[in-house]
């Protein structure tokens, strides 16, 4: 039952019943970690820099390729399959499990080209195990069915690994684990399948194969334990070098990744690597935000915000003694919570959330704008940036044509419509958008905001705005009358210009903002 048949031609013994099911355990197993390291890859490009359809595509794209190769390559193997398959899980263990640590490694200490060249020599060499898999099983269950019938289990055994990794990642391994620790665990169960195949098939390995193969799962094992027992210390520190201050917490949630930052008196937000506030200036964000529009009508006893799960525009419009109701639609619960029971983000927004004119819902904006419901006077939209096309969704005809659905007759809508100077293709886009949405007025806005930069804001309507009418009803931080005149004015340029509106079909408003900041960056 070794391997010396296999190298005299003999053929080898028929696999027993246990041998048999071990390898069609390893099939699912190795469907399973494929599919998360593409989709690990993906993830982290997306994280990293953005653009997360470009990210995906690429990470996808080239393991394929690169599986392609590896299916070719495999006709190379005519001997010891067996140990061959075995010693390809653990060389996958090890690439695989260290992709993201090394691609985060690479981020922190090089440029974006540095980064895309270990993306592309990770995929690859993982594309080209994973490509040598499927052709060894196949070969391998010759022994025991006739070809047709290897090829429907190997192949729909290892479909059912990926659609398994398609369940798992994005509900348990993504938010429990991290992007981080999720490629060390997965690893490990590449290392695991081949310590298996070892135990339940090693009498069919020569002894000088099976040793090799024992040392080689043990360096793995141990090179993939240790960075997983010391992940939360590796990933703050990276955290820390990456981000300016110091980190203070960080979360990575189904959605996002939360993380909060202090350099003495400043609090800082990030989701998904981009800034949110700094609690040094977020007056002027919010403070233009919300009182513009509720400074624009009279009418805003319902109040609907979408984002905003921070409770800092919360902490503004409860201000206002005539509101009745402020719905806050976030997606996120974590974000929620924080802003509910942290302490730092709580003293901020003042205990806002828990006003109880303040109802939370969590859910997409985008599905609760189609949903049914009482309309509003004011709907405010506090969203992330554009960075990405599930985000860039949220500026789109679709989602502005829905959000009018739920405005009362006199209603107003204003969004955050990111960098007026940096990003003013995706400033201009985002103001067409509201316009082809079926909104009469469009009245853009912008306010200096140190964190941010010069930032932009639209404000829609059925009516035309005469800002000069805008009076603040109270003191206020950064505006008053003199001020929110100077929000209105536009340098030459900072003006229009020519730009397509921002679809679902087509989300131009993601070309302009990615090529806006990759200019500023």
């Amino acid at each position: 039952m070794n391997d010396l048949s296999e190298q005299s031609g003999a053929p080898q013994a028929p696999f027993t019943q246990r041998e048999y099911a071990v390898l069609l355990v390893s099939i699912f197993m190795a469907g399973f970690c494929g599919l998360v390291y593409e989709l690990l890859i993906g993830a982290s490009g997306s994280y990293l820099l953005g653009d997360s359809i470009k990210q995906f595509s690429l990470a996808i794209g080239l393991m394929m390729t690169a599986m392609g190769l590896g299916s070719w390559l495999s006709r190379l193997l005519t001997r010891q399959l067996l140990s061959w398959f075995v010693g390809i899980e653990i060389l996958l263990g090890l690439v695989g499990g260290l992709s993201v640590p090394l691609l985060y490694a690479v981020y922190a200490m090089a440029d974006e080209s540095a980064y895309y060249m270990a993306m592309v020599s990770v995929s690859m060499a993982i594309g080209i195990m994973i490509g040598l898999e499927l052709p060894l099983l196949t070969r391998l269950f010759e022994r025991n069915t006739r070809l047709k019938f290897n090829i429907s289990n190997v192949l729909s055994l290892d479909y059912l690994g990926a659609l398994a990794a398609t369940l798992l990642f994005p509900f348990v391994l993504l938010p429990w684990l991290g992007n981080f620790s999720s490629s060390l665990v997965v690893g490990l169960v590449n290392v695991a399948v081949g310590i298996v195949n070892i135990l339940w098939l090693g009498g069919r390995v020569q002894p000088r194969f099976r040793v090799g193969l024992w040392v080689g799962a043990s360096v793995t094992a141990l090179a993939l334990i240790l960075p997983a027992l010391f992940s939360a210390e590796l990933t703050t520190l990276w955290q820390n070098g990456l981000y300016r201050d110091r980190v203070i917490f960080s979360s990575q949630t189904r959605f996002q990744h939360i993380v909060m930052t202090r350099n003495r008196d400043d609090i800082r937000l990030y989701l998904d690597g981009h800034l949110q506030f700094s609690s040094r200036d977020e007056k002027r964000y919010h403070e233009s935000l919300v009182h513009v529009p509720m400074m624009a009508t009279p009418f805003h006893e319902r109040v609907l915000l979408l984002g905003a799960g921070d409770g800092l525009a919360v902490r503004e419009l409860l201000k206002y003694k005539d509101i009745k109701q402020i719905v806050v639609v976030d997606i996120d619960p974590e974000m929620t919570r924080l802003a509910r029971e942290n302490p730092l983000i709580r003293g901020l927004n003042g205990g806002s959330l828990e006003d109880p004119r303040v109802e939370v819902v969590n859910g997409d904006a985008f599905g609760y704008l189609t949903g049914p419901g009482a309309p509003f006077e004011v709907i405010l939209a506090d969203l992330p940036d554009p960075s990405h096309g599930q985000l860039a969704r949220l500026y789109s005809v679709a989602f502005y044509k829905a959000a009018r659905t739920r405005l009362s007759r006199h209603g107003i809508l204003a969004t955050q419509a990111t960098s007026a100077y940096a990003t003013p293709e995706a400033f201009w886009s985002i103001g067409k958008t509201l316009q082809v949405a079926g909104f009469r007025h469009i009245t853009p806005y912008h306010a200096y905001v140190p964190s941010f930069g010069d930032w932009g804001f639209m404000l829609a309507g059925g009516k035309v705005l005469d800002h000069r009418s805008l009076k603040p009803k109270f003191p206020m931080t950064f505006l008053d009358s003199e001020s929110i005149q100077g929000l209105f004015h536009f340098p030459a340029d900072m003006g229009p210009r020519a730009v397509e509106a921002n679809t679902l079909n087509r989300p131009h408003l993601l070309r302009y903002y990615l090529h806006g900041w990759q200019h500023w960056n």
